[in-house]
């Protein structure tokens, strides 16, 4: 039973980054009575540009929004710009850490020298937590999956919080904790290496595969924050994992958990207090969620329930494992089958995952921009029997292109190249098929269209981030579609002009 304690109201949290996890642990923290300090590297926007410019930086450092500082003058609180300080951060009690914010920093290393705690909002939030967590991480699929755990609850009965690197704070759920039964957390690798004593009652690790390296350091460290989704479990808690993924497979292994439904059968050193109830999503024949043409065949209770996906949003090699891992969640949870269907059959995709575009001249355009690594690149392609034109490219995050090889020699017929990993990927996938470069999105789009022929794809599935060319995948994505609807839309005038049939979006 988890108990719900309050912060004591009687010290001082200093918060470090003001996003969107910051305001609400700003928001939340005072509604404590809790004293608060904020420390952003950002520069005050009433500072002259000139005075924002990094030394020997060939632009502006970003400045906080004006909301920002208005948000802290109406909430009383005092704040430092323009980096972080000893002097002023070592005035509280205990640091709060943004996700953006490396655990490595040299003064997060000073303030714990001091004796200060340094805690991520997991970490913070999790003596708070007393309704049951449903945790989703992994290198691809989290947004997803986190969302439809979210709508089959929903669709059960239940009242339910989505939120943690989905968008909404921990901290909102912390302001208004009482009208919800479960929560369900999308949980970052960021989030993760700082989650202190959090616990999930029903933990998912989807998948792994090289990401976010530049922060990490190493494959090994990147799986270690990974695997933390797991850490506090217990005997009677559910850890759920990709049997199609064989480093998830592997990494079942060091969970100490042996049994399904039935009685656990301890080896020599183990304790029951760490030996998870563990299942498996995938095609593998022993798994628990059983992909089977387009439906997820669950061995639940000594029986077979079989759930068709078929003609839903879910029905591809993608949505498939994303509802198969969902479908145990809310088995695990006590939702009875019908709700599952039903939510299944009502769920929506969020923007910007293998959306479609549209259609003209017989080729089609997707938009992947959600895809920022070569997991979910890998994933995209395996959707497409072939006769793909990728585009690809942004910036880096130490991933390794080289994994995309066989897929791009198979799948991919034109390899479109944008952005500051242009001759990293090209290097790395040299003589794989035929190359492009452009400076934009908009000319890799009409390159795409001129190089495309009937039966063709244009997928947009970059592998990297978008910060070097977009503020962000969402603003990507938008730049690509706009870009392929006026490609369509040229097609279908000149169809019409000659009294046929173009394309549709």
């Amino acid at each position: 039973m988890r108990a719900h304690n309050k912060i004591t109201a009687d010290g001082c949290v200093a918060v470090m980054g003001l996003g969107v996890s910051g305001r609400a642990a700003v928001r939340y923290l005072l509604s404590q009575g809790m004293r608060v300090l904020v420390s952003d590297t950002r520069d005050s926007p009433h500072l002259p540009a000139a005075a924002s410019a990094s030394p020997g930086s060939h632009g502006l450092r970003p400045s906080l929004a004006v909301a920002d500082l208005d948000f802290l003058a109406e909430q009383g609180v005092e704040y430092e710009c323009g980096g972080h300080t000893l002097a002023f951060l070592r005035r509280a009690d205990q640091v709060l850490v943004s996700p953006g914010i490396s655990q490595d920093l040299e003064i997060l290393q000073e303030l714990r020298a001091l004796g200060i705690p340094v805690l991520g909002e997991l970490a913070m939030a999790a003596p708070l937590l007393s309704k049951p967590v449903v945790a989703i991480t992994g290198t691809n699929g989290k947004t997803t999956v986190t969302a439809l755990i979210g709508k089959l609850l929903q669709q059960a009965g239940k009242k339910v919080f989505v939120g943690g690197n989905i968008g909404t704070s921990l901290f909102d759920y912390l302001s208004n904790p009482e009208d919800v039964d479960v929560l369900v957390l999308e949980l970052s690798s960021f989030q993760l290496e700082a989650a202190g004593a959090f616990k999930a009652d029903v933990a998912i690790l989807l998948n792994v595969t090289p990401d976010h390296l530049d922060r990490h350091g190493s494959m090994a460290g990147y799986v270690a924050a990974k695997m933390k989704i797991f850490s506090g479990q217990g005997q009677n808690d559910t850890a759920i994992l990709g049997g199609d993924d064989q480093l998830c497979r592997a990494l079942s292994a060091e969970l100490g958990v042996r049994a399904m439904d039935g009685p656990v059968t301890l080896e020599p050193g183990m304790v029951a207090e760490r030996c998870q109830r563990w299942r498996l999503f995938g095609h593998g024949a022993d798994c628990q969620a059983r992909i089977d043409g387009y439906g997820v065949v669950l061995a639940w209770q000594g029986k077979e329930e079989v759930y068709d996906l078929a003609g839903s949003m879910l029905d591809n090699a993608t949505g498939l494992l994303n509802g198969a891992s969902a479908i145990l969640a809310a088995r695990s949870l006590g939702c009875a089958r019908e709700a599952i269907v039903q939510g299944l059959a009502a769920f929506q995709v969020a923007p910007h995952r293998m959306a479609w575009v549209g259609e003209g001249d017989g080729v089609s355009y997707y938009d992947d921009s959600k895809a920022t690594n070569t997991g979910a690149v890998l994933s995209a392609l395996a959707s497409f029997s072939g006769n793909v034109i990728l585009i690809a490219g942004g910036r880096d995050k130490g991933d390794d292109y080289t994994l995309l090889k066989e897929s791009v020699a198979g799948k991919v017929r034109c390899l479109i190249l944008i952005g500051e990993a242009t001759e990293l990927i090209a290097q790395a996938l040299a003589g794989m098929t035929e190359m492009h470069r452009a400076e934009s999105m908009e000319e890799a789009v009409m390159l795409a269209s001129e190089l495309a022929r009937a039966g063709d794809t244009v997928l947009l599935s970059p592998a990297c981030s978008s910060f070097d060319m977009f503020d962000n995948y969402g603003h990507r994505g938008n730049v690509f579609a706009a870009a392929a609807q006026k490609v369509i839309r040229a097609s279908l005038a000149v169809a019409v002009a000659a009294g046929g049939k173009g394309g549709s979006v």
